[in-house]
């Protein structure tokens, strides 16, 4: 992938995940989907890490598909806060996806 690709490719990453809704959450995988390279979970992931402090975007929205928060320590309190904040609830450590899922 070229630099330009993956300028692109972040951008769409934003743009996904800005469009989430509040008290919605989806998948590192349906936002790599989303933004045409379905593969590209992990590199999503790796995106959220590298976002500015105080950013806007909602990052605490996007969880693994077995509806976990992928986050340890500090970083797993601040996530799971925020959502919890948002309403979403967790059910022996999962969200459910069925409920809570939002898609494009």
């Amino acid at each position: 992938m070229s630099e330009s690709e993956r300028d692109t490719f972040r951008q769409r990453v934003y743009q996904i995940i800005a469009a989430i809704p509040a008290g919605q959450v989806t998948t590192y995988g349906n936002v790599a989907q989303l933004a045409g390279s379905p593969r590209a979970a992990r590199q999503v992931g790796g995106i959220l890490r590298k976002l500015p402090e105080g950013s806007s975007l909602p990052w605490h929205r996007v969880i693994n598909r077995h509806g976990e928060i992928s986050q340890q320590g500090e970083d797993f309190k601040r996530q799971r806060q925020a959502l919890l904040s948002e309403g979403i609830m967790f059910e022996n450590g999962r969200i459910d996806l069925k409920k809570h899922g939002w898609r494009w």
